[in-house]
Parts: C-alpha cells; sequence; structure tokens
C-alpha cells in the first residue's frame, strides 16, 4: 500500500507540473504569435494608415493657381573675344507669382526688373548657355536677381517662352 501511495503521489505531482519541454514550446509560440501581431500592426501602419491622412487632405481648399507676369522681349549681344562673330541673345520671360493680387504690386518695378536682366544678360558668353545646365543656371540666376529688385514680392520662378542664341 505504501508503494501505491507514493507512485499515486508520483502522478499527482507530475499532473501539476508540466515537463519543461512544453513549456518551452509555449514561450516559442507565444513569442511567434507576438512577431505575427506585431507584423501585421507594422503593415497597416505604413502601408494603410495614409489613406485617412488623403482623407483629410481633401478636406483643405484647394490651392490657389499661380499668376504670370509678361516681362518685355529682351534682345542683347553676347560678350565674345574681340574677332569673334557677334552673337545675340533673345529673350521671352515671363515671372510665376503665387497669388493674382501680386500682379499689380509688381508692375511699377518692371523696369527696374527689366533693367537688372539686361545688364546681367549682356555679361554671358555663348559658352554660358551651352545646354540644358546652362539655361538652368540663367533662370536660377534671374530668379535671384528679381527677387532682390520686388522684394517684398517673391517671385516663385522665372520661366522662359522663348530663348535663341544667333
Amino acid at each position: 500500500m505504501a508503494e501505491t501511495e507514493a507512485e499515486g503521489g508520483a502522478a499527482a505531482e507530475g499532473a501539476e507540473a508540466p515537463p519543461p519541454k512544453n513549456k518551452l514550446k509555449l514561450i516559442i509560440m507565444a513569442v511567434g504569435l507576438l512577431a505575427v501581431l506585431g507584423g501585421g500592426a507594422a503593415t497597416w501602419f505604413f502601408f494603410f494608415r495614409h489613406g485617412d491622412d488623403e482623407h483629410h487632405a481633401e478636406a483643405a481648399p484647394p490651392p490657389k493657381p499661380p499668376a504670370f507676369v509678361d516681362v518685355p522681349d529682351m534682345m542683347v549681344n553676347l560678350a565674345g573675344a574681340p574677332g569673334e562673330r557677334v552673337q545675340y541673345l533673345r529673350l521671352k520671360i515671363v515671372l510665376e507669382l503665387k497669388e493674382e493680387t501680386q500682379i499689380e504690386a509688381i508692375k511699377p518695378t518692371m523696369p527696374r526688373v527689366t533693367d537688372i536682366f539686361q545688364t546681367y544678360v549682356r555679361e554671358l558668353r555663348p559658352s554660358d548657355l551651352n545646354g540644358s545646365a546652362g539655361i538652368f543656371r540663367l533662370k536660377e540666376e534671374l530668379t535671384k536677381r528679381v527677387n532682390a529688385a520686388v522684394a517684398p514680392i517673391q517671385v516663385s520662378a522665372v520661366l522662359f517662352k522663348e530663348v535663341v542664341v544667333q
């Protein structure tokens, strides 16, 4: 009888505490489940959450269209070495403004803008205008100069309608 009680006691102890092998499996499954749930939450956050932001962005009023002001056409001779053939540059330029109300404010300064453009462009050499990089540098320089001339008004961009080197 003592032997059966000892065996029964051992069986009762075994039923109370599972073997360590099963604990390890349970821990691995719990970590795996947390990893899957965390990955799903991260995927939703990065890929699907932006749809909510777009909904809020649509509620904002649409941006105002830019306004454009024509600069009088220019034709200047380019700087060259003595004895070389004289080359000319013809430009048709448009200034892009952020608001329509700035057009009337910039018109009185147009002679100053034309003068600044003329004096800068006359110093250019034909090689300064080679390729799209040369035209881009010219556009950036003219934008910087026009913003200095018409401050506090800000010109968004100088746009070329026509650039001809003859």
